[in-house]
């Protein structure tokens, strides 16, 4: 895997990677790079949902990130919490088992993270917390 960051002016930045797709982020008006951190964590997980429930009839699915972090330099994340919705005909049992495969296995964003992040998550399906 391949990138790049290179900085435009300002607060501007573009991140390109191996294939050529690139974003663009500005980390004063836009989500910082912490906070790109953070979406990317509930990213990698929600793909890893998604795929697992491709054969369940489901018609929405997101995951609601909050975090805390140190007060002191460097400011890593100390928790990250993560509440998954699905809305849709899927099994409770299957939804937290894909899940919890998710945290335990699948997502490398996550993995990746420091060791001492505290990873806590729950579901809830069709708006109600199991």
């Amino acid at each position: 895997m391949q990138g790049r960051v290179e900085w435009t002016e300002g607060h501007n930045m573009t991140c390109t990677n191996g294939a050529g797709q690139s974003i663009e982020i500005n980390f004063e008006d836009g989500p910082s790079p912490m906070q790109l951190a953070l979406q990317m964590v509930g990213a990698c997980s929600l793909a890893d949902v998604v795929v697992g429930l491709k054969d369940r009839s489901f018609t929405k699915a997101w995951v609601e990130l909050d975090s805390t972090r140190a007060t002191t330099s460097p400011r890593v994340f100390k928790t990250i919490t993560m509440v998954y919705h699905v809305v849709g005909d899927v099994p409770l049992k299957l939804l937290e088992r894909i899940v919890s495969k998710s945290h335990e296995k699948y997502c490398s964003v996550s993995h990746s993270m420091d060791s001492s992040i505290v990873f806590d998550w729950r579901v809830k399906l069709n708006n109600s917390e199991a």
